[in-house]
């Protein structure tokens, strides 16, 4: 239920936030973390509301000492700048709405004129730059930054002991969304096998519920995005073809409203491929492109 806290184990309270969505399931997962000086992982939408829930989550002569991001969508930064007005903690992330995008991905937002598929928070910018492998502690609580690319160029994971706050890299109710030019697929399965080896049994995502395995959740999705790519190619040797053609003849028990993220996520594959020489564009990258194999 959205405002209500829960205590998940010893030292971690997670605050839901009141954005239910087909793209953010119940709502968005602000986690507290440590208790008298506290982590806020993951603030949420701009919500009055949910910044009254966090601070009510906050027992009598706690404070917040520092606000994590994962990374820059309008789910979960916008409430950062407002909720550190208010405690006088710092905003940490790995930088602002473009930074860690590949070259490529640079290129394409600069001259193909692709926008990313989900509400990106341009004007996000925290007071403190996280690098991979910073560590960031507080009183009685210690996370690792871990750069996770893929979903997002910014986007970090935050270890904890043998858990990690995937944000929305991985998830236990969906997979990814993975929208260039702020989504990278070959970013998203080096970032896979990165969490895969950072020691992680269990992952708080930004939405959903707890993985309890997250060696088995990351195999699966790993999979899956194979598999869609073996159907992908499957679908070019019969012709070119654009990724909303593509992902019409291979999601098919996709609802309506969410083929626009299907066909988002069939181009990302698509320039997978081409940065990998498997196939080639024809003219110009949009999402109208046309591709063909090599």
């Amino acid at each position: 239920m959205a405002g209500r806290v829960e205590q998940l184990e010893p030292g971690l309270r997670r605050v839901l936030a009141p954005n239910p969505s087909p793209m953010t399931f119940h709502g968005t997962n602000t986690y507290i973390l440590g208790e008298g000086v506290v982590a806020v992982i993951d603030p949420g939408p701009a919500d009055p509301v949910h910044l009254g829930a966090i601070l009510g989550a906050l027992s009598p002569g706690e404070r917040i000492g520092h606000i994590l991001v994962t990374h820059a969508h309008l789910d979960h930064s916008p409430l950062a700048r407002p909720l550190a007005e208010v405690s006088g903690a710092p905003v940490l992330a790995y930088g602002d709405a473009r930074a860690g995008r590949s070259s490529v991905m640079e290129r394409l937002a600069k001259g193909a004129g692709l926008a990313g598929g989900e509400g990106v928070d341009d004007g996000f910018a925290p007071d403190i730059r996280l690098a991979d492998g910073d560590r960031i502690a507080g009183p009685d609580w210690e996370v690792t930054a871990i750069h996770t690319p893929g979903h997002f160029g910014n986007h970090l994971s935050f270890l904890w002991r043998e858990v990690a706050f995937s944000g929305d890299h991985v998830m236990g109710w969906a997979s990814s969304l993975i929208s260039p030019p702020d989504g990278d697929m070959g970013a998203y399965m080096a970032s896979l096998a990165r969490l895969e080896g950072s020691g992680a049994v269990r992952l708080y995502p930004g939405h959903g519920s707890p993985v309890t395995d997250a060696s088995a959740r990351i195999a699966e999705l790993a999979a899956h995005r194979r598999a869609r790519e073996a159907a992908i190619r499957a679908a070019l040797a019969d012709g070119p073809a654009d990724a909303v053609t593509l992902a019409a003849s291979i999601y098919t028990n996709t609802p309506v409203p969410l083929m626009r993220a299907a066909a988002r996520n069939v181009l990302a594959h698509l320039i997978d491929l081409m940065e990998r020489k498997v196939a080639v564009p024809e003219g110009e990258l949009a999402v109208t492109t046309r591709f063909r194999l090599r």
